[in-house]
């Protein structure tokens, strides 16, 4: 396995340089005195920031980008073998490295090194913590997997012990992670076209459990079932969140979870609201600026973590009134012909559910969602709770299903989804192309709507082409 030596930069190219997380290990190495090259297939506003940088980014991926120069290839799980930069590496006998063993041994240059992991929720959570450490005047580095306003992109680079970073259960690429402080938010059936059902899944998050040393710190969601097999027989520091379900007296207040939303209500855009119960006692009342229960759970382990590392209740509170969300996160887009604009990263069920359920709490007339489902896989083994979950839309809108690294086995589409929402009684549509969506929308979203776009892929562009964008 190669080794990085931090005190000895060398030449370092990655193939796929424009992807959130690649961008800003390669920002990462840039600014450590690495000389940074990289190949993607488009021209991005990330790209153009790394060439604002010196990184010389080339586009499209051929073997003639692969030089003598190269010291260490990185690469994403999205690059096949048969990718031309790819082969042109194993040929030269170039050294490879993925982008989870490079995190990984980033992740060991830190004092303090926090993997924020879970089905849902990452981005948010690993983004509410990192402006909580900001507000603490703590000077982490940042990554994370979503653009956040407060550090102008996705990474920050800070001159602290501090690290925080996303950890992703697909193909078990945090596995290679080396953390000292530990998030699990949810453990849910997901990335089933890797894991073989919700069983290996958990085996995988109870082997990330194991991953950290005597003195770190793990935050689980006491919600998770039986979430002690997760954590059975390890030695850190163990603390567990939840919400309580039932109003809640605060002179004596439950020790079900080691923090706890307690009396949990919302203001008229839906944005969270609740008591603060630490160890069994009353601590403050906690506002957010962002909409949803899946949100209020979010804030938990991100204050849990800050309270641990010696953050202020008034410094996590600041910091979490400036938290309006990042990008693709119930992002506001903008209003046209009094129809309200929204767009959400969401592909997987739970998330659909939680930013739909939400939404409601949002003020609208009809709550539309034009849904682009994510893998097909995805889409036929989670076929019924996608329909249940966007059961809670007046109107749904379906475009095709988003391939991502499938082939089309011909056997699951959007119109089934669409048919069998129609069997429930919902008002469904389905359309091959953005452009019958967007002509369909015009012709029938009225005054006081809100139409939430939705999904992992670029659905985005419909919102953004109503608002003319």
């Amino acid at each position: 396995m190669y080794k990085l030596d931090f005190n000895n930069p060398i030449s370092v190219h990655f193939i796929g340089i424009g992807g959130i997380s690649m961008s800003g290990l390669a920002e990462l190495l840039h600014t450590n005195g690495f000389t940074i090259t990289g190949s993607d297939w488009h021209e991005s506003h990330i790209t153009k920031h790394l060439e604002s940088l010196g990184i010389r980014v080339v586009y499209g991926q051929h073997a003639e980008n692969i030089t003598n120069a190269i010291d260490l290839v990185v690469y994403t799980a999205a690059v096949k073998e048969d990718n031309p930069e790819y082969q042109a590496v194993l040929a030269a006998g170039i050294p490879l490295m993925d982008r989870a063993e490079l995190l990984g041994q980033i992740m060991l240059q830190y004092r303090n090194a926090v993997a924020v992991s879970g089905t849902h929720g990452k981005t948010t959570t690993t983004s509410m913590l990192s402006l909580m450490m900001l507000e603490g005047n703590l000077d982490p580095t940042i990554s994370v997997g979503g653009i956040l306003d407060a550090i102008h992109g996705n990474m920050r680079i800070g001159h602290s012990g501090n690290f925080i970073t996303e950890a992703c259960e697909y193909t078990n690429s945090f596995l290679k992670f080396h953390p000292t402080s530990e998030i699990i938010l949810n453990i849910e059936a997901e990335h089933l076209d890797f894991f073989r059902d919700l069983d290996d899944i958990r085996h995988s998050f109870r082997l990330f459990a194991k991953e950290l040393p005597k003195d770190g710190n793990l935050v689980i969601n006491g919600e998770i079932e039986n979430w002690r097999e997760i954590v059975s027989d390890l030695d850190c520091n163990i603390m567990t969140y939840g919400i309580c379900k039932e109003p809640v007296d605060l002179t004596n207040p439950p020790k079900d979870y080691t923090y706890a939303a307690a009396n949990v209500a919302f203001d008229e855009f839906g944005h969270g609201t609740y008591d603060l119960i630490r160890n069994g006692a009353f601590v403050t009342r906690i506002r957010l600026n962002v909409v949803g229960i899946h949100n209020v759970s979010n804030s938990l382990p991100a204050i849990a973590l800050a309270d641990t590392f010696g953050v202020s209740m008034e410094q996590i509170q600041s910091a979490l009134l400036q938290f309006t969300g990042t990008e693709r996160r119930f992002e506001h887009k903008g209003t046209v012909g009094g129809v309200e604009i929204i767009d959400d990263y969401a592909h997987h069920p739970t998330e659909i559910k939680a930013t739909l359920t939400a939404a409601q709490k949002y003020p609208h007339r009809d709550l539309w969602c034009v849904f682009q489902p994510h893998t097909y896989s995805r889409t036929k083994l989670l076929f019924p709770d996608f329909v249940e979950a966007l059961s809670l839309a007046d109107k749904v809108v379906l475009a095709d299903i988003y391939a991502a690294r499938e082939a089309d086995p011909g056997d699951i589409s959007s119109e089934d989804l669409k048919n069998a929402l129609t069997e429930r009684g919902k008002e469904a549509y389905y359309f091959k192309s953005f452009d019958e969506i967007e002509a369909f929308l015009l012709q029938n979203l009225t005054n006081g709507d809100l139409l939430i776009t939705m999904g992992a892929g670029d659905i985005v562009s419909v919102g953004e082409a109503l608002l003319g964008a």
